[in-house]
């Protein structure tokens, strides 16, 4: 037997672990595998570790993870448990639910961001008042709804006026853009099509052939 540290209880995302949160568990030699802490490597690391932030759940007697924890220091929340590279920006969402899947979309789902707007053409040419939904990112992962980074005891967090995005600085600039442009909504995928990397469509529309446009409620479909 080996002993490795592990989680004393559940422990949510985002929470600042305290020393009563880990705890050393005697473990099979044959099952430790890479990424345990055993306490024969380092027997004060619960010291070093305290303080630090994680960036996954754990359950309780689940191996502790380093790559799963971070020390955030003098940085906020959030700017803790975002991956290198990426960057968090929120969108106006309705509190409703109308632009988040009448309000099923929980922080850790991804989602497709479709934006709508008038069809400015079609208003100059006299074709009467149409709008145009285009779908700008996919497979984009919600860090948050209002405050909220989590579910609370298994019950759906309470939608806010809006929602924080994982992106990287290119879609960030995508994504601030069409909300100045345009109505974002929040399309909820499934669990069995998530992947690790998001999406981005192309925007030139030469070459966009994922544009919906609809007219008076029926889709004319094609490209602008």
């Amino acid at each position: 037997m080996d002993d490795i540290l592990v989680a004393a209880a559940d422990i949510p995302l985002g929470k600042q672990i305290a020393d009563i949160d880990m705890v050393w568990k005697s473990w099979p030699k044959a099952s430790v595998g890479p990424g345990m802490i055993r306490k024969a490597e380092d027997a004060n690391v619960i010291d070093s570790l305290k303080g630090s932030v994680s960036r996954g759940a754990f359950f309780m007697n689940e191996p502790m993870r380093r790559e799963k924890l971070v020390k955030s220091g003098n940085a906020g929340f959030l700017s803790a448990i975002l991956p290198s590279g990426s960057r968090a920006v929120a969108i106006a969402i309705d509190t409703q639910g109308g632009t988040t899947a009448g309000g099923f979309i929980l922080p850790n789902d991804r989602v497709d961001i479709i934006k709508t707007f008038r069809d400015e053409d079609s208003a100059k040419s006299g074709g009467g008042e149409s709008f145009i939904s285009e779908t700008v990112l996919r497979n984009i992962r919600v860090l948050a709804i209002g405050q909220n980074i989590q579910e609370k005891n298994g019950q759906p967090v309470v939608v806010g006026s809006n929602a924080t995005l994982e992106v990287d600085p290119a879609q960030a600039e995508l994504i601030v853009l069409a909300q100045r442009t345009g109505q974002l909504s929040l399309i909820l995928r499934s669990m069995l099509d998530y992947t690790t990397t998001a999406d981005a469509i192309p925007t030139d529309n030469k070459t966009d052939n994922s544009l919906t446009v609809v007219r008076y409620g029926i889709v004319a479909g094609g490209r602008r």
